[in-house]
């Protein structure tokens, strides 16, 4: 088949290590961590249960983080794991995976971070409509990363030092306040049990949601300066520096407010600050947790459409999606994935839309994880500049955890997870049916 024409000359490598970085953390500090704790407590009421939630799932991002850094670094090109599937297992896997972030990764998580940015901002100002600042916010942002790349990383790399200060004030809540819980966070005879149970690995997903975003870097590779480098450190320091503040985050929630408060709740920081600093407070830190939901949503922004850039490029179906304009950026592939925001906030609950999204990506990311496997068997003198640390145990841990949770979601919450099923197996006749720019693999 004739090669396709240029598309655009987009630039390379213009993106620091510390930007690389300030997307990864601003791509996982967002939603789950401050709505999600609301939802396992339902079920899960022992403090060192809860907190190990937030450690299991660290656990899981860092050993996702360390695979992906390798595979990064020995395909560099943007796309995450479409590019990474489509070079280790089959190019239809990687359409797959990609017709998933296109559809789904970014889209759903953008739209959830909306949803949580419109509630919090009620609580503010209750006049404001939560569905129409939902919108407002998916629109402003979009405006932004239009424009220019040099402005969207200074609006990323504010934002997420934003974000981190106002995480560090939460986490040191419990040192100066008076507001107590009384819960433990020391080991009692139930808790084995616990960690071992359905609730738990239902929950798990919740926290796999919010930590998802470890991979971010891995989507504008192509963009990033020295990416044999810089990407596994943006994935590998990113990952750590969120375990930590996640830790914290819910060791400082759970100190200070009774469990009794927050279930049920997807505000759950608006209930902490209200409980800490009082109703005039917890609308302030609530204001102030709304601007750092904006860092979320422009990271998720600024990543996705790069995976449907490079289908574009490779899928003559989707070529529209790959074209830019002068400054590089995709504007048709940003546009696309905004409208599917707009229609998932419209038209779906926030649990609903956070348990197929994540059910859908957990399943996208094991598979490429599978394919580090079958890369080192298949191609064991492919340059890597980085080799991940720990292997092969820490991405068959990595697999395990997916797997089992996985398992308990399908039996717990069938319906949300096949529609994420059917979300996949929809990409397979588009993939078949549209003509391509490459080999296929035999």
């Amino acid at each position: 088949m004739s090669a396709s024409p240029p598309l655009s000359a987009t630039p390379k490598e213009t993106i620091s290590l510390a930007t690389a970085v300030s997307i990864t953390i601003a791509n996982m500090i967002g939603t789950g961590v401050f709505t999600s704790l609301g939802f396992q407590v339902v079920e899960i009421r022992s403090g060192f249960a809860l907190l190990m939630l937030w450690l299991v799932g660290g656990v899981f991002a860092l050993c996702g983080a360390l695979s992906y850094g390798e595979l990064a670094a020995a395909l560099p090109r943007s796309g995450g794991e479409f590019n990474f599937l489509s070079r280790t297992l089959h190019p239809a896997v990687g359409f797959l995976a990609g017709w998933v972030s296109a559809t789904a990764g970014f889209a759903a998580p953008i739209a959830l971070a909306a949803m949580a940015f419109g509630g919090y901002l009620h609580q503010v100002a209750p006049e404001v409509p939560r569905l129409a600042a939902s919108c407002a916010v998916v629109a402003l942002v979009t405006a932004f990363h239009l424009r220019d790349l040099a402005i969207g990383s200074l609006f990323q790399n504010v934002f997420t030092v934003f974000k981190l200060l106002l995480a560090g004030f939460f986490i040191s809540a419990p040192l100066w306040t008076t507001a107590s819980s009384e819960i433990g966070f020391a080991p009692t005879p139930g808790d084995a049990a616990t960690l071992l149970s359905a609730p738990f690995a239902v929950s798990l997903l919740f926290v796999m949601f919010a930590y998802s975003g470890w991979n971010a870097s891995s989507y504008i590779v192509g963009e990033i300066r020295d990416p044999g480098r810089n990407v596994p450190r943006s994935l590998l320091i990113g990952t750590v520096i969120v375990i930590a503040v996640y830790v914290g985050l819910h060791w400082a929630f759970l100190t200070t407010t009774p469990i009794a408060a927050i279930e049920g709740q997807i505000e759950v920081g608006h209930v902490v600050a209200t409980r800490i600093f009082g109703p005039a407070g917890g609308r302030w830190m609530s204001s102030m947790l709304c601007i750092a939901l904006v860092s979320t949503i422009s990271a998720m922004t600024w990543a996705g459409p790069r995976v449907t850039q490079t289908i574009g490029e490779d899928f003559v179906f989707f070529r529209a999606l790959a074209r830019t304009n002068r400054a590089g950026i995709p504007t048709l592939a940003i546009g696309v994935q905004t409208a599917l925001v707009l229609v998932m906030i419209l038209t779906s609950t926030f649990d609903e839309v956070l348990v197929y999204v994540q059910v859908t990506l957990v399943a996208s990311s094991a598979l490429t994880v599978v394919g580090l496997f079958r890369l080192r068997s298949t191609q064991p003198d492919l340059p890597r500049p980085y080799r991940t640390w720990g292997y092969p145990l820490t991405p068959a841990l990595f697999l395990l955890i997916s797997v089992v949770t996985m398992v308990h979601t399908l039996v717990e919450r069938p319906w949300e997870s096949l529609a994420g099923g059917a979300t996949v197996l929809l990409g397979l006749p588009i993939y078949y049916l549209s003509p391509k720019t490459f080999a296929e693999a035999p």
